[in-house]
């Protein structure tokens, strides 16, 4: 995924120093979004052939719950000041996308580490075993498809690479902090593309990954918006 600027409003959830509490994500899970983020077609096919659009510097997605507490609906604000001026959360720096959904945050706090499991499933075959493989993961609809997209690009656009770098046992970066070849024709191939769509990544909500990456590449945030539960 591509490199998004930190928003200083809290520590990183380190996902390598354990998941969080499971009713923390059970309550995650719970809330139900009113207007999620629907994906209309392969946005790889959308945008061939040119950029995706960028978000404007300091934009984020924000929620807001109602009042029965359960059900909330997403936003995206020119900036972090203006959303909670407004009376909204912060989830994630940037606009709000198929993955901004507080299900989604749950997968990612869950499994910090995505890359085998979707890696996994993108080996399948038949695009329905893929799909229905990145769905038991437990991300939202739209969120799923948009992961399957994103692996279905990259297994195009990047196979021979990646088969190279698996068979020579290429660690996930090297010593000077470069990815892979593998994860790094992933990132120029199908990076751009997944982050503008999913609008959430593991790194813009704040959770590290054995992948190491520089602080300022991972968002600072504190989930503690949510009622009911205790945030991590």
């Amino acid at each position: 995924m591509a490199l998004l600027a930190a928003s200083a409003i809290g520590t990183p959830l380190a996902g390598a120093q354990g998941v969080p509490d499971p009713r923390f994500l059970a309550a995650l899970r719970a809330k139900v979004p009113i207007d999620p983020v629907t994906l209309e077609g392969n946005p790889y096919l959308a945008f061939r052939g040119r950029e995706p659009p960028r978000t404007p510097p300091g934009s984020v997605c924000a929620v807001r719950f109602e009042a029965d507490e359960v059900h909330y609906r997403l936003a995206t604000f020119p900036t972090e000041s203006e959303a909670r001026t407004s009376g909204w959360a912060v989830t994630h720096p940037g606009a709000c996308g198929t993955c901004s959904t507080l299900q989604d945050l749950a997968v990612y706090l869950q499994k910090p580490d995505l890359t085998a499991p979707v890696r996994h499933c993108g080996l399948f075959l038949r695009d329905s075993a893929s799909l229905a493989c990145i769905e038991r993961l437990g991300f939202s609809g739209p969120c799923a498809r948009t992961w399957f997209y994103n692996a279905r690009n990259t297994r195009r656009e990047c196979f021979g690479t990646c088969i190279l770098s698996w068979l020579k046992g290429e660690p996930s970066t090297w010593p000077d902090g470069r990815l892979n070849a593998c994860l790094q024709c992933d990132e120029d191939r199908s990076g751009p593309v997944f982050k503008a769509t999913a609008g959430r990544t593991p790194r813009n909500s704040g959770i590290l990954s054995s992948i190491p990456r520089p602080e300022e590449e991972v968002a600072h945030l504190v989930h503690d918006y949510v009622p009911g539960a205790e945030a991590p």
